[in-house]
């Protein structure tokens, strides 16, 4: 597990130099996946660097398999970065060597036989799907194979803990879908924790279980993917969630905007919510998928004149939480309906 406390960077002078990272706390439990978003120049990367202490953190401290990085000697930092592998943006592979010579990289240094690094080797690529393409040099794979091999390179020495920053980022979608998809086999296979940062919210919603947006340094706001994807109130949920344009409520119709809550919504609600108010109840927009084995997302309906508190109330006992918005009208009509149905 990787447990983050306090963790403050400075470049330059300790006391006021840059501050890059503020008193950051974050964990990662085994057998979990937990993404790190947030815009552009937030921190992730230093976080990325700190976790490994290729930077150094003003203060603070990392603890990584029970071991307390910060306080380690150089020896016993050594020790403890092989059980830290690491998936970067770019793939890192040296192009005179092959695949299969790119993996054995780490084993070569830690002086392992030749025949402990075949057997390990072959065991990787065979893991990474990639046993045909061990003589292929990086200029004769896709992106997609080249991020792979770095995978099982990262994996070579058997770590507990995978660092990937941003992994996919330049890859194209079918790429990136065997790339997260295979970091989710890897974490329950071989039970690792995963600290996966990124700015790719499709990404984060079909491999992350916890989420952490950064903001200046800080950690503004973070939960479980599944629980944030519910709540309507959720800043970082709002902005996971796929937008879908939603059609404007026709005549004597009020558009209400309807969140899952909980499990066990039906799959008829709308026809069950029709018959509880009595009342018509229209589709006009929606983006509801299953996330984790769980049924998250969001619909716009339009109702006809109905009493509010008794719509809330009917809507909840169905699991969902609705409110009542604004129709949109003449030219702002198409944004406002975003707005809507996001």
């Amino acid at each position: 597990m990787i447990k983050i406390d306090r963790l403050t960077k400075r470049y330059g002078d300790p006391e006021t130099g840059p501050l890059v990272l503020d008193s950051l706390s974050l964990q990662v439990a085994t057998r979990e996946i937990a993404a790190v978003v947030g815009p552009s120049g937030a921190g992730k990367s230093t976080l990325a660097q700190c976790t490994t202490l290729l930077e150094r953190p003003t203060s603070g401290s990392i603890v990584v398999n029970g071991d307390e990085l910060t306080g380690l000697g150089a020896r016993e930092l050594r020790l403890a970065r092989r059980r830290i592998g690491t998936i970067f943006q770019s793939d890192g592979l040296l192009s005179r060597r092959t695949a299969a010579q790119n993996i054995a990289l780490p084993l070569e240094y830690l002086g392992v036989t030749k025949a402990g690094v075949r057997a390990r080797v072959g065991e990787l690529l065979d893991r990474v799907g990639l046993l045909d393409r061990a003589h292929h040099y990086p200029h004769e794979l896709s992106g997609g194979q080249r991020q792979r091999v770095g995978i099982a390179r990262a994996l070579a020495l058997r770590p507990t803990v995978l660092l990937s920053d941003e992994a996919t980022s330049g890859l194209d979608p079918d790429s990136t879908a065997s790339i997260v998809a295979l970091l989710a086999e890897l974490r329950d296979e071989l039970d690792l924790s995963i600290l996966f940062i990124t700015h790719e919210m499709e990404t984060v919603l079909a491999v992350a279980d916890t989420v952490a947006r950064l903001d200046r340094g800080r950690i503004v706001e973070s939960g479980a993917l599944v629980d944030l994807l519910r709540d309507p109130d959720s800043e970082l949920g709002a902005t996971l969630r796929p937008h879908r344009a939603a059609q404007q409520a026709g005549a004597g119709e009020a558009p209400w905007r309807v969140q899952y809550g909980e499990d066990g919504v039906p799959a008829d609600w709308l026809s069950v919510l029709a018959a509880e108010l009595g009342s018509p109840v229209s589709l006009l927009g929606a983006s509801i998928e299953t996330v984790h084995g769980r049924v998250v997302g969001h619909a716009t309906i339009g109702l006809r004149a109905t009493d509010a508190p008794l719509t809330v109330a009917a809507l909840r006992r169905l699991g969902l939480e609705g409110v009542p918005v604004s129709q949109p009208t003449a030219a702002p009509a198409r944004a406002r309906a975003l707005e809507t149905a996001s």
